[in-house]
């Protein structure tokens, strides 16, 4: 073999020997690489799920806090619906007290309101004849009432209030209406017109006659045409066509004996 041979074999190998060298050196790096790589991307992965810790440790404690402050509040209400308790405690033992007393108030309650109610109907019977269709039909609709079990003792005693206020109103106020009055032993349909208790006046509806209440005979007395006129005024200012005036309607009051304070 010659030198030229030897020193080409040489050489080759040589090459050859620097080119495995190279390559392992590059698999080498390429296996870093990917070592690396890996190494940065499990970090990241340790990253995240640090954070996320973290971020659950957050909602944790605010979890936490919030259901303190739940149960602080919670133990708050409790302690205000045990004074409450208390205190209805205290007022049922006062409905008991009442409620034991109610039998007594019933059995003096039901007693009056029956006086009452025949103070009414003494009160119809005596009583100049004002609205006398309505407060007869008033009165049996009270006694009726009584009887009903329906209707609470305490509605029934407003009611009965309520007719007496009706009463007190027609001693003070101006009204009218129409209604049957009896004239010389016959019954007529005429309007009539009450001035409180003082003056109780009345008219036909063709306004031709006109008639005035004598408490002392108890019965309507024809008018002239002089008082038919005031009897027309009082009418006009009661259904406000004309203005408040003075009026001149006559009297129905019962006639006292000065010197012994007997009625005549």
């Amino acid at each position: 073999m010659n030198h030229t041979k030897m020193r080409y074999l040489l050489v080759a190998g040589l090459s050859m020997t620097s080119s495995l060298a190279m390559a392992n050196e590059q698999a080498t790096l390429q296996k870093s690489q990917n070592i690396e790589t890996q190494i940065t991307q499990g970090a990241a992965k340790t990253q995240n799920s640090v954070a996320k810790s973290s971020d659950k440790a957050m909602q944790l404690e605010a979890d936490i806090a919030g259901l303190k402050q739940e149960v602080h509040n919670l133990s708050v209400y409790n302690s205000h619906l045990e004074g409450l308790i208390a205190s209805q405690g205290k007022e049922l033992e006062g409905f008991d007290a009442q409620l034991s007393q109610i039998d007594d108030t019933r059995q003096s309650i039901v007693p009056l309101m029956y006086e009452m109610l025949e103070g009414l109907e003494k009160l119809n019977a005596e009583d100049r004849p004002i609205r006398t269709e309505a407060r007869a039909k008033r009165l049996d609709s009270l006694n009726e009432m009584m009887t009903q079990a329906d209707v609470s003792d305490a509605e029934k005693y407003r009611r009965i209030l309520e007719a007496y206020q009706i009463e007190m109103d027609y001693g003070t106020k101006m009204g009218t209406y129409s209604g049957t009055i009896a004239v010389d032993g016959k019954d007529i349909i005429a309007e009539q017109l009450y001035l409180g208790r003082i003056s109780l006046v009345a008219r036909s509806n063709d306004r031709q006659n006109y008639w005035a209440w004598n408490d002392n005979t108890k019965s309507w007395v024809a008018q002239g045409s002089g008082v038919g006129r005031e009897i027309d005024k009082a009418f006009d200012v009661a259904a406000k066509h004309a203005s408040p005036s003075l009026l001149e309607l006559p009297v129905s009051l019962t006639q006292v004996d000065s010197v012994n304070g007997e009625e005549k």
